[in-house]
């Protein structure tokens, strides 16, 4: 099976976080406390050098109060 990545949307969906967070008034530091993880992985993440899971997407979601559809809804 060959693996698909598709930077073009990682890249929109780690703005739409980036997006939120700082609406949130969060660090990077703060979000990735909130959901147990590296605060590196949350930078990957935003900057679309990473591609997520929808469990680690839900975590944030979580720790951002906000429906995980929020984090989705984003236009290229």
């Amino acid at each position: 099976m060959k693996y698909s990545r598709n930077d073009r949307y990682l890249k929109a969906l780690g703005n739409r976080i980036r997006e939120l967070r700082v609406a949130k008034n969060l660090s990077q530091a703060d979000l990735a406390y909130s959901v147990n993880f590296e605060i590196s992985q949350i930078s990957r993440i935003e900057r679309g050098v990473t591609n997520t899971s929808i469990s680690n997407l839900y975590e944030i979601s979580v720790a951002l109060d906000i429906p995980l559809k929020k984090i989705v809804d984003f236009d290229l």
